[in-house]
């Protein structure tokens, strides 16, 4: 139960995470709100209604000396709740005379007026704002000054004061709407938080779980697909990765019994004749000979499939270093050809040239060296009954395109794509090489991509396979 509780309540887990930021979101926004609905809103209703009354009273020093100034000041006071009156150098207001509209604003308090006048005549600016006290009406008011001057040179005061009305009964209401709000908001937070998290966390906990099957050695496990295209390429991508760790366990497993079968062999052999050599062959020079040929062709073969296996390795690794230059593949083909001979002698192959005197390509010579071994090798385990292996070299423009061809059976079509594979052994059933080891197309492949090499394999049943791969030729 605890372990359980624990799991839940796991606070770096995925689902956790969104669930916190996505109330504490919603607490930010509610929050937010808070300062500027309670705690701000005195503040901001204070500072619109003195920006109001400044744009107005600036916009009346302008409007001074029309015609129509009076109706000006009368729609504006009355609209505005504003009292406005032109006053002259003794604080008596002179402007607006019109008495005889009703009803007007808030008569002048002839007592503020001195006051007034001596705050205006200290501005450099000729025009002043501030908040003062209406001890008549308990209640703060704005208050804004300008001079003007009149039609004989004399100063007048344009004097305007505005109230500042109380906003706590709007303060109360709106703070009862808000703990309202704040309350549902959180609630809702709470529970549409935890769906989302739950719902973007599922396939992703799906993904883990499948993943932890998978590095069991469970590859028969299949990734599903979510609500979501990143977790369904995620997901694409896992299931691919399964299917190919799934062919590079089968093929290692192969490889492990086919390498097991190539070191059991020749092992065994050299352990036979070597006691043959002890207990039967040791005083005849003859047969001594022959079996000691025997140990060293077993022996060979042994460091030819080492080697093998370290090439692959190297090459996949990128330990060897790629030396390109210009050299001439035909050269490289015949010196090659030099160490099938034997074959040529003792099992009847033919190997069939067909080039050019001289083809220059550029390349790393000794690696190309290696792949052309390696293919020839590959013809030679695998052709037909006549033993026949034929090499072109063919000049294809800018290119030269080298092809090593068998008489063999061929190779079936749904294997052509697998054949470059690491392991991969046609057809499943190994067959101990002449000279090689099986692993030579890996390296090939390896070798050729380091050169940014195209390369291929047309195979036709019983009608042999052609292995071919392309070098920029140096003319």
């Amino acid at each position: 139960m605890v372990v359980i509780l624990k799991n839940r309540l796991d606070v770096n887990s995925l689902k956790f995470k969104l669930w916190t930021y996505f109330v504490l979101f919603a607490a930010t926004i509610m929050t937010i709100l808070w300062l500027l609905q309670i705690v701000f809103l005195n503040t901001y209703y204070k500072s619109m209604k003195t920006n109001e009354i400044k744009k107005i009273g600036d916009s009346l020093v302008v409007e001074y000396g029309k015609d129509d100034f009076e109706d000006i000041i009368y729609t504006i006071s009355f609209s505005k709740g504003l009292i406005i009156q032109i006053l002259n150098e003794d604080g008596v207001p002179i402007f607006p005379m019109n008495t005889s509209f009703d009803p007007r604003p808030p008569k002048f308090d002839f007592m503020e007026s001195r006051k007034f006048i001596d705050k205006l005549e200290k501005e450099d600016q000729e025009k002043i704002l501030y908040t003062t006290e209406d001890f008549r009406l308990g209640r703060p008011t704005i208050v804004y000054g300008a001079v003007l001057q009149g039609q004989n040179g004399e100063n007048l005061y344009l004097y305007i004061n505005g109230l500042l009305d109380p906003i706590d009964s709007t303060t109360f209401v709106l703070k009862n709407q808000l703990i309202i709000v704040t309350i549902i908001s959180l609630l809702l937070s709470l529970g549409l938080s935890f769906i989302i998290a739950s719902k973007i966390s599922k396939p992703i906990t799906q993904v883990t779980n499948a993943a932890s099957v998978l590095a069991k050695g469970n590859y028969n496990i299949v990734f599903e697909k979510g609500d979501y295209t990143e977790i369904d390429n995620l997901v694409s991508t896992l299931n691919y990765t399964t299917k190919e760790l799934s062919k590079v366990e089968e093929l290692r497993r192969e490889l492990i019994s086919n390498v097991s079968h190539d070191l059991r062999t020749p092992l065994t052999l050299i352990k036979s004749y070597a006691e043959m050599i002890r207990d039967i062959s040791g005083d005849n020079p003859e047969k001594r000979k022959s079996h000691v040929n025997v140990i060293i062709d077993e022996s060979d073969r042994l460091t030819t499939l080492v080697n093998d296996i370290l090439d692959l390795s190297k090459v996949e690794a990128n330990l060897s270093q790629m030396n390109h230059e210009e050299f001439d593949v035909v050269g490289t083909t015949k010196d090659i050809l030099k160490r099938f001979l034997i074959l040529e002698e003792k099992e009847g192959f033919t190997f069939i040239l067909n080039c050019d005197d001289e083809v220059k390509v550029c390349g790393d010579e000794k690696k190309i060296e290696q792949v052309i071994y390696n293919l020839i090798s590959n013809a030679v385990n695998f052709t037909g009954d006549d033993k026949s292996v034929f090499i072109n070299i063919k000049d294809v423009g800018s290119y030269i395109k080298y092809e090593v061809k068998d008489t063999g059976k061929g190779i079936p079509k749904e294997e052509l794509d697998h054949i470059w594979d690491r392991y991969y052994m046609v057809g499943k059933n190994h067959k101990r090489a002449v000279i090689g080891t099986g692993l030579g197309l890996s390296i090939v492949k390896n070798i050729l991509m380091a050169h940014n090499s195209d390369f291929g394999v047309e195979s036709y049943t019983n009608q042999g396979t052609i292995f071919w791969f392309q070098l920029k030729a140096n003319k």
